[in-house]
């Protein structure tokens, strides 16, 4: 029986390989330091993408090779048909949605995130532990395809030149609207696209909101337009946590831009939209 794409605390951890995907320039040191007793790190610039010279082309965290995630799961010691959890430290947001997503294209139908990530953990009184995890490496599994659907930034272009698809930008309203950019060179939009900041997944304590809930909203907000998605952000990564949201609310998971804003705004000739 396929599981739910979001677990809560105190069903995870039995019989599972559970990753530790938290982000930041001290991810690793900070794993290392107190973890999910059991957890194994990975990380989003190095096993998570393959990052490029010019993001202008893929953005910023483009996905890496088939081949290489397969090598990096068989080092993580992950098996075909694998129960797995993730976390990060980002109620989600971050990598652990991205980690869901790249597992979930690999063929792994049995993966979770855990839900309000590793503070939840902590309030619920989990073991944690620090230092290196020993596990023994696995056997290569051999792919030839992602398996989720992706959207490449000419798809996403022409679709919306049709009006065939719903482009969804999932970032803050102020990058949206072009007010200013934290991470990429030029704020704004792409021209069409719609703004469901991916934070309104969830409630007031970070923690996503129920299937029903969210189909609802999702219902209501999608409503009169293209059935078919296009989901994207600043780079493939949160909006991940929106496919995984719709996933959870029932729909068929959407595609996923994965160039996403830095790529569009860094593409050169490519029109730019702005809601001030």
């Amino acid at each position: 029986m396929k599981l739910p794409p979001i677990t809560k605390i105190i069903n995870v951890l039995q019989n599972t390989i559970v990753l530790d995907a938290r982000t930041g320039k001290d991810a690793r040191q900070n794993y290392f330091k107190k973890h999910i007793s059991g957890a194994r790190f990975i990380d989003l610039d190095k096993d998570l993408a393959e990052i490029g010279e010019n993001a202008a082309f893929g953005g910023r965290h483009p996905l890496p090779s088939i081949e290489k995630f397969a090598e990096t799961l068989s080092g993580l010691g992950i098996s075909e048909g694998a129960h797995i959890v993730v976390y990060d430290d980002k109620n989600a947001s971050n990598a652990a949605a991205r980690a869901w997503w790249m597992l979930r294209s690999f063929g792994f139908e049995n993966v979770q995130v855990l839900d309000g990530g590793m503070q939840a953990a902590e309030k619920a009184g989990l073991e944690f532990s620090s230092g290196e995890e020993t596990f023994d490496k696995a056997a290569l599994i051999k792919k030839e395809q992602w398996l989720l659907p992706v959207s490449s930034l000419e798809v996403v272009e022409n679709e919306l030149k049709n009006g065939s698809s719903t482009v969804v930008d999932v970032r803050d309203a102020y990058r949206y609207k072009g007010e200013s950019e934290p991470i990429d060179l030029v704020a704004g939009h792409i021209p069409g696209a719609i703004n469901i900041p991916f934070s309104e997944n969830l409630d007031e304590n970070g923690n996503f909101l129920s299937p029903e809930v969210l189909k609802e909203k999702y219902k209501k907000l999608l409503q009169n337009k293209p059935d078919h998605l296009i989901i994207h952000c600043g780079s493939g990564v949160t909006a991940c946590h929106t496919i995984l949201a719709l996933d959870y609310a029932g729909f068929p998971i959407p595609d996923l831009y994965v160039g996403s804003w830095s790529e569009w705004s860094r593409r050169e000739g490519k029109e730019i939209a702005k809601d001030i």
